[in-house]
């Protein structure tokens, strides 16, 4: 029997929430009954890309996403020439609608929207173009999707509309992560050194791209807080970005150059939680259900949330505290150290929390294999108005 052949559609393989999981589901499933292809809205060698190649599947480039026309030749070509393909499941949000209409005139039967994220706090204040520019995407995502996906009920309505339960098409697929870096030994003091932290030392800390929805200016402002409450206070942030040059001369501006690392991209995520950080701090301006989210409950770390964090990412309670943005940066820093003075809980069973839940990649694996399966053997396309 021949492989499902599968394509996925993102911007870039770059170290971010979608394309960790993404790196999951490549490196877990069975290579010789699915293959898995990815096409990158970008030229650019993104941090995924050669292990992706080393997994035995392609990454494809399509970049010219601003000129329509020019993007629908360049998709329709490589479909052309690296086809045929069962399945078509795309990741970029409302472009989406352009994709699964590509897909569609490329007779790739099965076509999958997946939404990422709630977006709806940032459409809300769209300009006349860009609702345009939405309207018509979301309806072309319903005419030309056969199935839809999304990473929680927010991220659901945000791509889907508010009524999108009444649509069979539609359903919850929560991404999951590999359990198991998170049961490995970390000696805290070894990965705290490696940073110039002491063992007294209180490490904030943040992992996320340098992007303006992870509100990383915000962090920063409540850090200076933090430094100001807690002498002890130290702060690791995990990542890169486009904002990345910009959130480093504001952490000289605030006073924090001695009290922050900037540690870059890192494929350790799970020691620098387990070993590092004392608290966890997640001020986005949305979310959809964030993977790192997951591994900080994996890790057994606390953690303060904007209230962008849904409530279906809190597996363990214990473990969260959620604030309105509106709050402001002084009580997110009051609530922060009151998180860090509070007794550490048992680090070792938060992982069992998780063991076997529907965010345990293994689980999340196995259900993507069965529907791959089911509807790359046997699809059943809906046309456009049939669910309405």
């Amino acid at each position: 029997m021949k492989p499902v052949r599968i394509l996925h559609v993102l911007g870039a393989m770059n170290v971010g929430g979608v394309e960790t999981w993404l790196m999951h589901v490549l490196r877990g499933i069975d290579r010789e009954r699915f293959q898995i292809d990815i096409l990158v809205h970008s030229e650019q060698e993104a941090a995924y890309d050669r292990e992706v190649l080393a997994l035995g599947s392609r990454v494809f480039r399509c970049s010219h996403t601003t000129t329509p026309g020019l993007y629908s030749w360049q998709f329709l070509q490589v479909l052309k020439r690296s086809g045929p393909f069962d399945v078509l499941h795309s990741h970029v949000h409302h472009f989406s609608g352009l994709v699964l209409a590509l897909g569609r005139i490329a007779g790739i039967p099965v076509r999958i929207a997946q939404s990422h994220s709630d977006t709806t706090a940032a459409e809300s204040r769209a300009g006349i173009v860009r609702r345009m520019y939405l309207n018509s995407m979301e309806r072309l995502i319903r005419a030309q999707c056969t199935h839809g996906f999304a990473v929680s009920d927010e991220a659901a309505k945000a791509l889907f509309g508010s009524n999108w339960r009444q649509d069979k098409r539609l359903s919850v697929l929560y991404c999951g992560i590999d359990l198991a870096p998170f049961r490995a030994p970390v000696d805290s003091a070894t990965v705290r050194a490696e940073f110039g932290f002491s063992p007294e030392d209180v490490i904030f800390g943040h992992a996320g791209r340098f992007s303006p929805v992870k509100n990383h200016r915000f962090l920063l402002e409540a850090a200076a807080c933090i430094a100001a409450r807690e002498p002890r206070a130290k702060f690791l942030l995990v990542g890169d970005g486009p904002l990345r040059a910009a959130i480093e001369a504001q952490a000289v501006s605030l006073g924090l150059k001695d009290k922050i690392v900037f540690s870059g991209m890192r494929s350790d995520i799970p020691r620098l939680l387990i070993g590092a950080m004392d608290v966890f701090l997640l001020p986005s301006l949305h979310e959809g259900l964030p993977i790192v989210s997951m591994e900080s409950q994996a890790a057994g770390l606390p953690c303060l949330a904007s209230e962008a964090l849904t409530q279906e990412a809190i597996v363990n309670p214990a473990l969260f505290r959620r604030l309105p943005l509106s709050a402001g940066p002084s009580e997110w820093a009051r609530v922060a150290c009151e998180i860090a003075e509070q007794p550490q809980l048992d680090r070792g069973g938060a992982v069992a929390i998780l063991d076997g839940s529907r965010f345990d990649i293994r689980q999340g694996i196995q259900e993507m294999c069965d529907i791959y399966l089911g509807l790359g053997r046997t699809p059943a396309p809906i046309e456009a108005g049939e669910s309405e």
